[in-house]
């Protein structure tokens, strides 16, 4: 017996005739004997109890009604809603209450031996031999007969199910359709136990086979596998939920109606007849007594079931407790669940036990306290639990201790717990990894609904703050890290404390657990992680991905960022690259900082030093993404990594030139400078200068100076040497258009005519891509020029030199002593010719700052003197570039001692050239001429038109006759009009067209 659910209490003892049928009426009792009387019982008069219930007290005879019925009563049934007792006897009769006046007596029923009531639509079903009779009680008095319906074989027991009827025959249970009489087979009933039919509140049914009860619904088709079974096969069995109680052939059998239908308690009793249910009892007919079974109150039940440690059955009585008391039922539920779960905690079924928990809605803090290896934030007060047990070998110490919370049920009921032993040895790894894996799932389903009144929480206190109101002590940073302080977290702060200790216990178990993907994606969303405690754990188990994200998502990125640092050293001084540190790479840091960008340039700037060196793509591509700017990268490079300037101006170059403003044009060739001035200042002072070499510094100072135009060339040139950098001089002068000095310095300084010529070259493309088209070969006579006079050439230059600020007049003429001190160099020999009679040789020397191009057209004598005339360098031009040469400025400048031969190189092709071009400007104006004579003939054709005006000739436009007014004729030749009609049409034309456009 697991505990009483009924007290058995004797309420009528010594009858004088045998008891073959009970029934209550209120609070009497009617006992049908043997005899065929009937004697009624009832409480003694004394007694102030509820009259519409038994009593628990010893009964009195109140009357007998002698013949009652011929022969014994068999059964008998209180039809309460219609105050009628139903009798079976040698008939069924029906008599009213509470005089038993005789109301209805169903004569076709004689030999009935079974019955069965429907109460909600007053239809009665019997069994008289092979036949099942149905009767219909009209309302009144009378009953009348439905339908008859014949059986394959007498009926031992019958019920209602539905508008159907079960019947249990001889050697199976049938279905039989009232509506049309067909018999539908179930399944065969038992071989020595008769047949029982029973219906259950719910309108399913049990049927008894020998001593098993099989659930069916109305229509015969089986419920579920479960079955329920007896001890012995029972002769009736009545329902009262949440139990069903059978009568066995020597006690009664009580067991709860839920699967498993475990045995709840045992009533033995002798020669029991009779089990009838009552409105608050069930009666027990014994052959001259009758015994009461009261059911004792679902509070003490719940006592006692949870006292045995019956968890599961005390839950199920809760359910019956009545609405009225919701609260106490859910006090009770909550201690059953605390009290079941720790049970099957000491058990080993800890996911069972996590559920039974989490039915209790028990404070996660009591939880947790069976973990003392989780700890949690120290403002936190945890409940010490009364008992623990270490079971987590080297990972955790877990408590398994019994429930703390005193049972309000009960003032002194044992606890039901598992004692352990103070020398029981260490549990294995195992089990400690199944307490944390349910640990872990309880944690997460209680945690969506504290997490969101924690966000809520939080929400209101911002709107609070924005409103000017506040509601308590809280810090003034409302701040994601400064809400989840959990070092202070605020008194009135209590969801997101309670939210800080659900975060922080959940990623413990799962680092414990091996999950750190699991661990990263908590961190990842929102979480109000005690940052102090985690950061401790991640950093001592080396879970650094985690940690990382635990930075991020409380905002700390100054220490994410140095944790990245030092993670990428220690893999790069790590040669054995491991796991564990081969993952962290400098792109990590570069990748965390993309999303920095727009919030916290500076800080974005600050890091990326870090891998800037070794990552200069990637870092120059983060601050072009990012939408940094450049002039911000650059001075915080030139303050922090002057080193790396250059480098990211290149890069920025590289990617986007258009992006690149001026002023940083200007400082990345400024770095350039200034890294060719430092290797001149070094190879000077060991005297290995050459001013024909070019090493990497040199080559990419020129590149910049040619190709980039957005520096300023003035300050560049004030930075360069007197007597070096000649090359790097020249371009830029000719960045500032002055040409001439540009070539002078290629010519005399650098002795290199093919320079000049290429110098030439690019002048001229450039020029004639500008918008008038035109190109100009005043660059190549300004060559010319140079060539033919070197000492004039000289005196410019050095004039020019100062003017444009390279150096101070005081060495103007150190620089002229220099120009003209020069000897023509080369792999070739050089014609040296004395130019005689040159006073009479004009040439221009004006040169144009603007166009860059020296005109010829004011002329000045050629300077006499031992000045010598590069002559073979001139010849050498005018055959190359004789087709972009204004040949007969070019002969002006030449001397006159000049040979006609040396010239052919140059005058032939431009000669030939010259006849072709007038050769073809003929043949094009002859062409046009003709043109000219076509179109003429085209004219005088249309002139000759001829159109026809007769008295009968009609305007196209009013359909009017022409007549002797003006008019005017269509190009076809046919079509007339008058000409004031045209005139109008035109101008309608026009309206309508302006009107159009001014809609649209």
């Amino acid at each position: 017996m697991v505990h009483n659910a009924y007290d058995s209490f004797q309420l009528l003892k010594d009858c004088p005739a045998r008891i073959d049928a009970v029934e209550s009426y209120g609070s009497k009792l009617f006992a049908g004997c043997y005899d065929g009387s009937l004697r009624i019982y009832s409480p003694p008069e004394s007694s102030a109890s509820d009259p519409s219930e038994l009593h628990q007290e010893t009964y009195v005879l109140e009357t007998t009604v002698s013949g009652f019925s011929k022969k014994p009563i068999v059964a008998m049934e209180v039809l309460a809603s219609r105050e009628l007792l139903l009798s079976l006897s040698e008939s069924i009769a029906f008599h009213g209450l509470p005089n038993l006046e005789t109301v209805a007596v169903i004569t076709k029923a004689k030999g009935a031996n079974a019955y069965s009531w429907d109460d909600r639509r007053g239809y009665l079903c019997f069994s008289r031999q092979k036949r099942v009779c149905v009767y219909k009680h009209d309302g009144g008095g009378g009953f009348v007969e439905v339908r008859d319906y014949g059986v394959p074989d007498t009926v031992k027991s019958i019920s209602w199910t539905g508008e159907n009827i079960c019947l249990g025959i001889r050697k199976e249970y049938v279905i039989l359709n009232t509506a049309n009489g067909t018999i539908s087979e179930v399944f065969p009933s038992g071989r020595v136990a008769p047949p029982l039919v029973i219906s259950l509140p719910s309108g399913e049914l049990i049927l008894g086979k020998e001593n098993i009860g099989v659930f069916v619904d109305q229509n015969g088709k089986l419920l579920q596998t479960e079955r329920l079974c007896w001890s012995e096969a029972p002769t009736a069995i009545v329902i009262q939920n949440p139990y069903a109680i059978a009568l066995l052939p020597r006690r009664v059998e009580i067991r709860l109606l839920r699967s498993p239908y475990p045995l709840i308690q045992t009533i033995v009793l002798q020669n029991i007849r009779r089990l009838v249910k009552s409105n608050n009892a069930v009666i027990v007919g014994l052959d001259n007594s009758v015994y009461v079974l009261f059911p004792v109150s679902i509070g003490a039940q719940i006592v006692q079931l949870t006292a045995s440690g019956n968890f599961e059955e005390a839950l199920a009585l809760c359910k019956l407790l009545p609405p009225e008391e919701s609260s106490l039922r859910a006090a009770k539920e909550s201690s059953i669940h605390t009290r079941f779960a720790h049970y099957l905690f000491d058990n080993g079924s800890y996911e069972e036990a996590m559920e039974h928990f989490l039915a209790s809605q028990v404070d996660i803090t009591h939880v947790l306290s069976m973990y003392p290896s989780i700890v949690l934030p120290k403002t936190t007060i945890i409940p010490q639990p009364e008992k623990m047990v270490d079971v987590s070998g080297d990972e955790a110490s877990l408590s398994r201790g019994s429930s703390g919370i005193s049972d309000d049920m009960e003032s002194s009921s044992p606890r039901y717990f598992l004692e352990s032993e103070d020398n029981e040895a260490l549990e294995s790894k195992k089990m400690s990894h199944n307490t944390l894996m349910a640990l872990i799932k309880y944690l997460q389903k209680r945690r969506p609904a504290i997490i969101e009144k924690a966000t809520s929480e939080g929400t209101e206190e911002v709107i609070s703050d924005a409103v000017g109101k506040t509601y308590g002590a809280y810090d003034s940073s409302k701040s994601k890290k400064s809400s989840k302080g959990r070092g202070t977290i605020p008194l009135n702060s209590g969801a997101r404390e309670m939210a800080a200790i659900l975060d922080t216990a959940l990623l413990q178990a799962l680092l414990h657990t091996g999950q750190s993907g699991a661990a990263i994606e908590l961190l990842k969303g929102v979480n109000y992680c005690d940052v102090k405690i985690c950061e401790e754990i991640l950093m001592k188990s080396k879970s650094y991905p985690a940690l990382l994200e635990l930075f991020k998502s409380n905002l700390m990125h100054h220490e994410a960022l140095k944790l990245l640092n030092q993670l990428s050293e220690e893999s790069k001084s790590n040669q054995s690259q491991t796991e564990a540190t081969q993952i962290f790479s400098p792109e990590l840091i570069i990748e965390y900082l993309k999303p920095l960008c727009r919030t916290d340039p500076m800080l974005v700037l600050e890091y990326s030093m870090l891998v800037l060196e070794s990552c200069p793509t990637q870092t120059i591509d983060l601050f072009l993404s990012g939408n940094i700017s450049a002039d911000l990268v650059n001075s915080y490079l030139k303050q922090h990594a002057p080193s790396m300037q250059g480098r990211y101006l290149e890069l920025m170059m590289a990617m986007n030139e258009t992006a690149v403003s001026g002023n940083l044009q200007n400082e990345m060739v400024q770095i350039y400078l200034s890294e060719v001035l430092d290797l001149y200042a070094a190879k000077s002072a060991q005297q290995q200068w050459d001013e024909k070499d070019h090493p990497p510094e040199r080559k990419k100072l020129l590149s910049a100076l040619e190709s980039i135009s957005g520096y300023s060339p003035q300050p560049l040139l004030k930075r360069l040497p007197r007597d070096a950098l000649y090359e790097e001089r020249a371009v830029i002068l000719g960045k500032m258009n002055q040409h001439e000095l540009a070539l002078s310095i290629y010519v005399h300084k650098l002795h290199a005519p093919d320079l000049a010529l290429a110098y030439c070259d690019r002048i001229y493309e450039s020029v004639s891509y500008l918008p008038s088209g035109k190109p100009s070969s005043n660059i190549y006579l300004t060559v010319l020029q140079i060539y033919l006079n070197p000492k004039k050439s000289a005196k410019d230059f050095a004039k020019r030199i100062v003017a444009v600020g390279s150096f101070e007049s005081s060495d103007t003429t150190k620089m002229m002593d220099s120009v003209l001190s020069s000897k023509v160099k080369g792999g070739r020999s050089k014609k040296i010719v004395a130019i005689e009679g040159a006073e009479d040789m004009r040439f221009g020397l004006s040169s144009s700052t603007d166009s860059g191009r020296s005109d010829v057209d004011a002329e000045e004598p050629m300077e006499e003197g031992d000045s010598t005339v590069m002559i073979s360098e001139v010849l050498d031009l005018l055959s190359q570039r004789w087709e972009r040469i204004n040949g007969a400025q070019a002969l002006k400048l030449l001397p006159r001692e000049t040979k006609l031969q040396n010239l052919l190189p140059f005058l032939a092709p431009l000669l030939r050239n010259s006849s072709e071009a007038h050769r073809n400007y003929s043949v094009i104006k002859s062409l046009r001429q003709s043109e000219n004579l076509q179109v003429k003939e085209e004219l005088y054709k249309h002139r000759k038109g001829v159109a026809q005006v007769t008295s009968e000739s009609m305007c196209s436009l009013c359909n009017k006759k022409i007549g002797t007014s003006v008019f005017a004729v269509y190009p076809n030749g046919k079509t007339l009009v008058h000409f004031v009609c045209f005139r109008d049409s035109q101008g309608m034309k026009a309206v309508s067209k302006t009107s159009h456009g001014r809609r649209r």
